[in-house]
């Protein structure tokens, strides 16, 4: 049987280079480790919903294992932006199968509540997002307003694989500031927001670096994530929210960035990541082969084919008897 028309196969796990791929922008956002410092911001910022807090406090290992979890966000992060077309798919699907099993119970209300509601996943995701890209352009990466633009709504997709109707999403700048406008009057901090503030600014640290400068370290980079609030949502928290406040976070972020690009890359470049460069190499490899192919077949018609110059050998004759 002949194979299917090129434009019908399925493609080649090789050449799955995801939902984004080497073009895009949010490639270029994640492939910095000050990203780090991202996710701990998101998570001061999430704690300013109730709700959110509330099925987060109710539902999540943050406190009996914050490094366990802390991995496991870490590599669904991964695997969206990273992974292939189907892991990320998978990967969101289970997610939704997690969600789907989970309520919580609102502290003021009494009300039970499900934790997939489509605007607590909305106010996470748009944290989240907002998060990773304000941190990575205060931090010096070079991302214009257009690129901040395409990466709002390359995240879309992301959102979409949480169950998110990804038309009801921001996709822009403008929109996630009015998202925040529009959302703000929601927003305080509880008894569960206030504890989590302090959990995630000292949390126990993993075996044998309790009592070592690793301590002093993650407070240090606590200390700069919260700082890197919106100085409405700093003062929420009770917290100052000083133009010079914003300025120092991004002298810190700036500078703890600097200090990261000096590392050897396999120190912060996990699996995910290299799997999917391999991919590219691999789909730039081949994209090449069809032009060298061409060439090599030019290249032997030529020097097989007679020459326009050369005579042509006549056909041996018979001298007549």
């Amino acid at each position: 049987m002949a194979p299917p028309p090129a434009s019908t196969r399925r493609p080649e796990p090789d050449d799955d280079l995801g939902l984004f791929g080497p073009g895009s922008v949010t490639w270029r956002v994640h492939a910095e480790p000050i990203l780090a410092v991202a996710g701990l911001r998101a998570l001061y910022f999430q704690g300013l919903h109730p709700r959110a807090m509330a099925g987060m406090a109710q539902n999540s290992a943050y406190k009996s294992d914050p490094w366990g979890r802390l991995m496991r966000t870490v590599r669904y992060v991964g695997t969206t932006v990273y992974g292939t077309t189907a892991q990320a798919e998978e990967a969101g699907r289970r997610i939704r199968a997690l969600h789907a099993r989970l309520t919580a119970v609102d502290p003021e209300t009494g009300e039970t509540f499900r934790i997939d509601e489509p605007e607590l996943l909305r106010w996470v995701h748009v944290t989240e997002v907002e998060s990773f890209l304000s941190t990575a352009r205060r931090a010096g990466v070079a991302l214009s307003d257009a690129d901040a633009d395409a990466y709002y709504a390359e995240q879309r997709r992301v959102a979409a694989l949480v169950g998110l109707d990804p038309a009801t999403v921001p996709g822009s700048a403008a929109e996630v500031s009015a998202y925040y406008d529009q959302i703000r009057p929601k927003l305080r901090v509880t008894r569960e927001a206030a504890d989590a503030l302090l959990f995630l600014t000292a949390p126990p640290m993993p075996k044998r670096l309790g009592l070592t400068p690793a301590r002093l370290g993650w407070f240090g980079l606590a200390a700069t994530a919260f700082a890197l609030l919106p100085g409405w949502a700093r003062r929420m928290y009770g917290m100052p929210g000083l133009p010079t406040t914003d300025l120092t976070a991004s002298l810190s972020v700036r500078a703890l960035r600097l200090t990261l690009a000096m590392l050897p890359r396999q120190l912060y470049e996990g699996p995910i990541y290299k799997e999917a460069m391999e991919r590219v190499e691999k789909s730039r490899a081949r994209a090449t082969m069809p032009s060298m192919r061409t060439a090599g077949t030019a290249k032997a018609s030529r020097r097989f084919a007679p020459s326009a110059t050369a005579p042509i050998s006549a056909a041996p004759t018979t001298k007549p008897t």
